[in-house]
C-alpha cells in the first residue's frame, strides 16, 4: 500500500480527550522559553495532557532533528541537525524542577553524527536532573547507539555508558515486529535492538528493561506474540502495545486499527510470558504511565 492508498476510518475509542488546557499550557510555556523539547510536543502524543497533570513528561535531547527517516515517525528529519546546545541539560533539569516533576524520560532524536551518538548527552542530562531535583526518577529511552568502524563493540560501549549511570528503567524500543523493521524503521535493525536490551541485563541486572511496539502496520498477532516471546528471551521486563496513528500523508498508511479487546487480550498473554509491567491499549505510547511501574 502506498502514502496515497485511502485510510481506515479512525475508530471513536481513538478520540482522546485533550486534558486540562492549563497543564499543557504551563508545560509548553517552560519549554518553549528554554528552547528544548519534548516528545510530548513534537510526536503530538495524545496523552499528554493526562501525563503532564500525572506530574511526568519526556524530554527529547540533542535538538528536533532525526538523523534517519523511520516512516512512522513525527520527528524532523535531516542529515544536519544542529549542533548539542551545551546549555541543554541544566535547561532540562531547572525544567524538571519548575513542573516539579517526579518522574522523567529522557528520549533523544537519533544523532548518528556524533561520535558517541549521544550516550554521553544522556549521562550529562542525568547527572543535571539529580543535582537539582535528587528525588525525581529518571527512565531513558535510547536509540541504538549503531554506527562506528566497530560498531558493534562501539554500541556495547554506549549502552554501558548510560547504564552505569544507573536510569530506573532502560527503554529501548522494537517498534514492529521482524518482518516489518525495514519499512518502519529504516536504519535501524531488529537484532540490533535485541542486543541493546540484552547488554543492559549483562551490564546490571537489577535495571528494568522495557520495549514497545506499535500496532497496525500489517503484523498478525502471532507476529506480535512471537516478538514478545522474544523480548522476554533477553529478559525484558516491561512492554507497551498501541495503536499506530499516521501523522500525516509523508507517513506510513495505517493498515488496521486492533480493537481494545485485541489489545486486553494481547496484554494479558503478555503478562503470561512474564512481563512485570504491561501497558497494552489503542493510546498507548512508550511512557504512558511509565512512573506507576
Amino acid at each position: 500500500m502506498t502514502s496515497t492508498s485511502p485510510r481506515p476510518t479512525l475508530p471513536p475509542w481513538l478520540r482522546p480527550g485533550l486534558g486540562k488546557a492549563s497543564d499543557l499550557s504551563t508545560v509548553q510555556r517552560i519549554i518553549k522559553q528554554r528552547g528544548i523539547h519534548t516528545i510530548c510536543e513534537e510526536g503530538r502524543c495524545p496523552n499528554r495532557g493526562e501525563c503532564y497533570a500525572n506530574h511526568t513528561a519526556t524530554f527529547l535531547l540533542m535538538g528536533p532533528t532525526c538523523t534517519r527517516a523511520c516512516g512512522f515517525c513525527q520527528v524532523d528529519k535531516g542529515h544536519a541537525p544542529m549542533p548539542l546546545d551545551p546549555a541543554e541539560p541544566q535547561k532540562v533539569a531547572e525544567s524538571v524542577a519548575l513542573l516539579g516533576l517526579r518522574y522523567v524520560v529522557l528520549t533523544a532524536v537519533a544523532r548518528d553524527d556524533l561520535p558517541d551518538k549521544g550516550a554521553g548527552w544522556f549521562v550529562a542530562t542525568m547527572t543535571a536532573i539529580r543535582d537539582r531535583v535528587p528525588n525525581t526518577q529518571i527512565e531513558v529511552l535510547t536509540p541504538d547507539f549503531w554506527g562506528g568502524d566497530h560498531a558493534a563493540e562501539q554500541q556495547r560501549q554506549r549502552v554501558t555508558t548510560v547504564t552505569q549511570a544507573r536510569p530506573a528503567c532502560y527503554n529501548h524500543n522494537v517498534e514492529t515486529v521482524p518482518r516489518l523493521q525495514g519499512p518502519v524503521r529504516r536504519g535501524g535493525r531488529y537484532e540490533r535492538s535485541l542486543a541493546v536490551l540484552q547488554q543492559v541485563k549483562a551490564i546490571d541486572p537489577s535495571i528494568p528493561t522495557k520495549s514497545g511496539l506499535m500496532l497496525g502496520h500489517g503484523e498478525t498477532e502471532a507476529e506480535v506474540l512471537a516478538t514478545l516471546a522474544d523480548l522476554r528471551s533477553v529478559n525484558c521486563d516491561r512492554v507497551t502495545l498501541g495503536q499506530y496513528m499516521r501523522p500525516s500523508l509523508d507517513h506510513l498508511p495505517v493498515q488496521r486499527y486492533w480493537t481494545p479487546e485485541e489489545f486486553e487480550s494481547l496484554g494479558e498473554q503478555a503478562r503470561n510470558l512474564g512481563f512485570s509491567h504491561v501497558r497494552s491499549g489503542p493510546l498507548v505510547r512508550s511512557s504512558y504511565h511509565a512512573g506507576e511501574a
